[in-house]
């Protein structure tokens, strides 16, 4: 079980010191790049991201909610970033593009919004390391999550266990010391935590009380027997 804090519900004036503070408690870093275009919502960029890379250790998992991804997404793996996730209502040529970060050095992450079904996705999970089912419209933090999300996230994970390939299956999008549960016992082992994270007043013991929420309904979900 793996916790992504998103620095969208951190204060972008102070982005190394609201990083630094989640320390060795969080295992990546979730930076939203939104181009103001596949979403009405404008928020970091490459630079943002090669800024950051400078000031934390903590490996940086990139969510482009971007137009042309296949032109912009492998820049990111090249800059550094250990995970870079592109939509899949996005992308022209996912495999390509899905190669082209692996040779980079990056995971390949496919993300679907609430409406897409994930099933005429499944040829591609050879393709990918992390299929991103979002729990709430993307485009903007502090929304509610969306319980209608969770066949789908239980479905992203009867395929993953019916192939031959390692997947994990993030959630992103209201997420929750309740909700965190409904996701890791659907099939969810990478959950992305805003303002579940730095609307608390100890955001890094946030993350642990996340996690703990999370091994404990995994241990008992049907996909982990």
């Amino acid at each position: 079980m793996q916790i992504a804090p998103s620095i969208l519900s951190a204060d972008f004036a102070r982005l190394a010191d609201e990083v630094a503070v989640i320390g060795d408690t969080a295992d990546w870093v979730h930076v939203d790049v939104m181009d103001n275009h596949f979403v009405p919502n404008l928020t970091f960029g490459l630079s943002t991201v090669k800024a950051l890379l400078k000031h934390t250790a903590l490996p940086l998992d990139c969510h482009l909610m971007i137009e042309e991804p296949d032109r912009h997404a492998p820049a990111y793996a090249e800059a550094g970033a250990r995970s870079v996730t592109f939509h899949a209502e996005a992308a022209q040529a996912p495999v390509r593009l899905a190669r082209a970060l692996r040779s980079a050095g990056a995971r390949a992450g496919l993300a679907i919004k609430p409406a897409t079904p994930i099933d005429p996705y499944a040829d591609l999970l050879p393709e990918i390391d992390t299929v991103l089912v979002m729990t709430v419209e993307p485009g903007f933090g502090g929304q509610s999550f969306l319980d209608i999300m969770l066949p789908k996230i239980r479905r992203a994970r009867q395929l993953i266990r019916d192939g031959e390939h390692a997947v994990w299956v993030q959630v992103d999008g209201g997420v929750d010391a309740d909700t965190i549960e409904q996701c890791a016992e659907a099939g969810a082992d990478v959950f992305v935590a805003g303002n579940s994270v730095y609307g608390c007043d100890d955001p890094a013991e946030a993350v642990v009380r996340l996690r703990e929420a999370a091994v404990k309904a995994g241990d008992v979900a049907w996909w982990t027997h």
